[in-house]
């Protein structure tokens, strides 16, 4: 870097908070610790144009989890476990309301959706035998029933009789949230620096030493907030998981609102703006998906096209518009990382495909870290 006097002395000196990562943990933490800390001097590094990762990439759904997916949760976490989960991202979701405000975040209470399809018949199964047992273990944290049997009404094709209905689903406008995100931050003196990539770092006693390739600043606290690029960081206790997405062009005569999820939550989509978005299909090739690398693979692209087609839109005529992916961190465990790797280094990451939910909380119990 070349930088000029100015430069160094407004961006890069006596640096109090220095953020990696731009997305919805980074600012939440960023704003949080402007609360904190009036006078402190808050950076935030992110290395893509835009916030990288899944922040602005992801589907927009403010879930807590679908009926099979707790299920399949309860079969490697505790019921304590799975129930303190959801309450975090059921936190998060009114933590991140609270802060940005329903306009602002579009957010549109249509209820979820879960679907199943012909072929499984064994999950359906188990979704409507449970159904009772799961309602009873959330009812001390919603105050009522989650999860309703109800006939389809939306006229899919290919799939079981009742769907699984959640009122307490929404969609926001992801977009909308992340630009909000950024002026918030930005009209709280929080500086944002883009295209600027972590390279190393080196703890002092006085602080934490940040390279930049050939460049270095001193910055008296290091936070992590990279999510599913947190590998290295966490000894490999987060994973990337890539999700792959697609969208029509507008469809006039769209009937379909809500959010929906197929197959334990490894399908999902949902209406905005007359259209359809659709994502997921990372369970036809784990290992491929497991990267940082962003693109569309034919397997996965195929599946979801067939999914449109067949089940979603049949005898409906679309156009699809447009086609991207999302960088996840995943896990062994569901439970977010958020810890002091150092005495002047932390870390929140692993958000188990939740981000939305869960980001605003996570950020905001990473700036507590720092007290």
């Amino acid at each position: 870097m070349n930088l000029s006097y100015w430069e160094l002395k407004n961006w890069f000196t006596d640096v109090d908070y220095t953020i990696v990562g731009s997305g919805i943990v980074g600012l939440h933490c960023a704003l949080r610790l402007r609360e904190q800390y009036p006078e402190s001097k808050i950076l935030v590094l992110e290395k893509g144009l835009l916030p990288q990762g899944a922040s602005t990439k992801n589907a927009g759904f403010a879930c807590f989890g679908s009926l099979s997916e707790i299920l399949e949760d309860l079969k490697s976490h505790s019921e304590e476990e799975v129930i303190r989960l959801i309450e975090k991202r059921w936190q998060g979701l009114q933590l991140l309301r609270k802060n940005l405000g329903d306009a602002v975040i579009d957010f549109k209470p249509y209820g979820g959706y879960e679907l199943f399809l012909k072929e499984d018949e064994s999950t359906y199964a188990e979704c409507l035998q449970k159904l009772p047992f799961i309602n009873e273990l959330l009812k001390p944290l919603f105050r009522n029933e989650v999860f309703a049997k109800e006939v389809d009404r939306f006229a899919f094709n290919g799939i079981q009789e009742y769907v699984i209905f959640n009122p307490y689903e929404a969609q926001i406008d992801t977009g909308n949230m992340m630009q909000a995100l950024l002026a918030k931050a930005i009209s709280n003196g929080i500086m944002i620096l883009n295209q600027v990539e972590v390279t190393a770092y080196h703890e002092q006693s006085n602080g934490v030493q940040v390279a930049l390739g050939d460049f270095s600043f001193r910055t008296a606290k290091l936070l992590f907030a990279t999510n599913g690029f947190a590998g290295a960081l966490t000894n490999n206790q987060v994973k990337p998981a890539r999700a792959q997405v697609l969208i029509t062009e507008p469809i006039p005569t769209l009937d379909i609102k809500g959010t929906f999820h197929l197959d334990k939550g490894y399908y999902y989509f949902r209406n905005i703006n007359d259209r359809i978005l659709l994502g997921g299909g990372r369970n036809l090739d784990f290992e491929g998906e497991t990267t940082t690398e962003f693109g569309e693979t034919e397997l996965i692209q195929h599946r979801l096209e067939t999914l449109l087609k067949e089940v979603i839109l049949p005898n409906t005529d679309y156009t699809i518009a447009h086609r991207w992916s999302g960088i996840m961190g995943l896990g062994s465990s569901k439970r977010p990382i958020v810890e002091q790797l150092s005495e002047h280094v932390c870390c929140g990451v692993r958000l188990g495909g939740m981000g939305v939910a869960i980001g605003s909380l996570i950020g905001k119990e990473l700036a507590d870290l720092t007290k």
